[in-house]
């Protein structure tokens, strides 16, 4: 039974209790409740444990991988840009614009033919005058003279076949068969040897020195070249006075100066070389 209510609020623990029946336990009821109670605990699974209080807290929150999946969907989007991509490409039919032009390139190809034409056939049609440099005007003066128009050219000299020879001194070889009549020949065997390209003999001239020798004369050669063997003469040549020549001088006589001989010494000995073996000497004032 409630109590009298006072002045005061009384706490919710104050309720009345309600009311406690009393039921009389029979052994069959007792059993099954065990058994229902027995079966249910062998069937109910093992459960995990609870977890503690804050562990929940304490957990890495789960990652959010659903943003990121939706972040890649713009790459199915690519072929269609692509597509666009070549869909905007411009056509080839641009490339055939300069065969428009092409007829227009002939034209200027032909006047420029044309053109070119007339300069090389004028440029044929002058006659240009060569001006000779200093140089080659220095070798004018020096090259031989021009031969006149229409002359045929002559022929390069052909050597004759040249074979060895050698010359030992032995004194009966001196003859007086040569050229002077007032000197003794030795004959070296050069003129057979050349096949008569050149000549090479010693000379010993004979005593005294008369005015047969002392005559003025020329020679008609390629070439002539003297060497004193021994002793001395003394001989004249044109435009270079008297000249003594000794043993060990040498000098070379060009071709139709003249000459003469003015004195030699007994023992006078010269080698004398000639080109070619056949030379003309004629007898000059």
């Amino acid at each position: 039974m409630a109590k009298a209510s006072t002045g005061r609020a009384t706490p919710a623990k104050a309720k009345a209790a309600p009311p406690v029946v009393v039921r009389k336990k029979t052994k069959a009821a007792s059993v099954e409740p065990k058994k229902k109670a027995a079966g249910k605990q062998a069937a109910a699974p093992k459960m995990t444990p609870a977890p503690r209080k804050g562990a929940a807290a304490k957990a890495p929150a789960p990652k959010k991988a659903a943003p990121t999946k939706k972040a890649a969907a713009p790459k199915k989007a690519a072929p269609v840009k692509k597509v666009a991509a070549k869909a905007k490409a411009p056509a080839p039919k641009k490339a055939a614009a300069p065969k428009a032009a092409a007829p227009k390139q002939a034209v200027r190809k032909a006047v420029v033919r044309t053109v070119a034409v007339k300069k090389a056939a004028a440029r044929r049609s002058v006659t240009r005058i060569a001006v000779p440099t200093p140089a080659a005007r220095r070798a004018r003066t020096v090259a031989a003279p021009r031969k006149a128009p229409g002359a045929t050219a002559a022929k390069p000299k052909t050597n004759p076949p040249q074979s060895f020879t050698v010359s030992h001194l032995n004194h009966d070889d001196f003859k007086a068969d040569g050229l002077r009549t007032y000197a003794q020949y030795r004959d070296l065997g050069i003129a057979a040897a050349t096949g008569g390209l050149c000549q090479a003999h010693v000379i010993r001239f004979t005593p005294p020195c008369t005015d047969e020798v002392r005559k003025r004369h020329v020679h008609t050669v390629d070439l002539q070249l003297v060497y004193v063997l021994q002793g001395w003469m003394k001989n004249e040549f044109e435009g270079h006075g008297e000249q003594m020549m000794s043993a060990g001088t040498c000098w070379l006589q060009p071709s139709g100066i003249r000459h003469t001989v003015l004195d030699y010494s007994a023992d006078c000995e010269v080698l004398e070389i000639i080109v070619p073996a056949d030379f003309k000497t004629e007898e000059t004032t």
